[in-house]
């Protein structure tokens, strides 16, 4: 275990009001439609289980996986899909759910990737985004749980460091022990 030492950013209460909120917004828009549900895996999956578990309109569940950090604490500037959905989204309506927007670069992949399949249409909603200042390609996020001024590294609630701090019920900063 490494000796890291972190802050709490956004609490285990403020998370859980703060789905709930935005699984009502999602319950308004897609009333009486089909949806389907795409958690980007691995740090999606805590705030993806909670949101789609508050959805009281008709949801099928999906997932795909990327890969950009690999064991380091940067992202490469290369975004490789390492898992893709099961489910045929053509012409279905979509729900892209990301854990985290920093650089862009994973949600301009994913959602070029998922256009070019033909939704009927691409939502896009990410418990965090950092600043726009520090992003390196352009994205639509079009629901966002909590913007954050910080541009450090954040863990838990599926946010992790070397696949640590995963299980922490809320946001942490990390202030220092970081490679």
């Amino acid at each position: 275990m490494i000796d890291i030492k972190t802050s709490i950013l956004i609490t285990e209460e403020q998370i859980q009001k703060k789905v709930q909120e935005l699984a009502q917004i999602f319950n308004k828009k897609f009333e009486n439609k089909k949806l389907i549900a795409i958690g980007v895996l691995k740090g999606s999956f805590s705030f993806y289980s909670d949101l789609i578990r508050s959805l009281s309109c008709q949801v099928l569940c999906d997932f795909c996986a990327t890969s950009s950090y690999g064991q380091k604490v940067q992202p490469s500037k290369e975004v490789k899909l390492t898992m893709d959905t099961y489910l045929n989204i053509s012409g279905q309506h979509i729900l892209l759910v990301e854990d985290i927007v920093d650089r862009g670069l994973t949600l301009n992949f994913l959602q070029s990737h998922f256009k070019n399949r033909n939704p009927l249409s691409l939502t896009t909603v990410s418990l965090i985004a950092k600043p726009d200042s520090i992003r390196q390609k352009n994205c639509q996020i079009d629901y966002v749980g909590f913007e954050v001024k910080q541009s450090s590294f954040l863990v838990g609630y599926g946010l992790d460091y070397q696949e640590q701090f995963r299980h922490l019920p809320y946001i942490a900063e990390i202030n220092s022990g970081l490679n």
